[in-house]
């Protein structure tokens, strides 16, 4: 028997939940001046309850080719990486009507 989703109840294999919550995020993309005038591209609205952040901070310094973390509940990449960030967000299957580019 295939395990069960806790949050939905159904099996694994048929779960929308994770699809339900990428759709509903509503996510602001922005650019950070830090000291020493470093350019830091902040991701903040992503739930970390349905979605690994890591993971997405992860797939994100990847595609970017930069540094970066995820932590307080945001993703922080090294330099300006606005419109890179949105669209890898879109393909990643995120609405991109939710995504606001500051």
């Amino acid at each position: 028997m295939s395990e069960t989703c806790p949050v939905c109840g159904l099996p694994r294999e048929i779960c929308v939940c994770e699809a339900i919550a990428k759709e509903q995020q509503i996510i602001r993309v922005y650019v950070e001046r830090r000291k020493w005038n470093r350019d830091v591209t902040v991701i903040e609205g992503i739930s970390g309850k349905d979605l690994d952040l890591r993971e997405i901070a992860g797939k994100l310094k990847t595609a970017c080719a930069c540094g970066g973390t995820a932590k307080n509940g945001r993703i922080e990449l090294q330099g300006d990486h606005r419109n890179k960030v949105k669209e890898f967000l879109t393909e990643l299957g995120f609405s991109p009507d939710n995504i606001s580019v500051e």
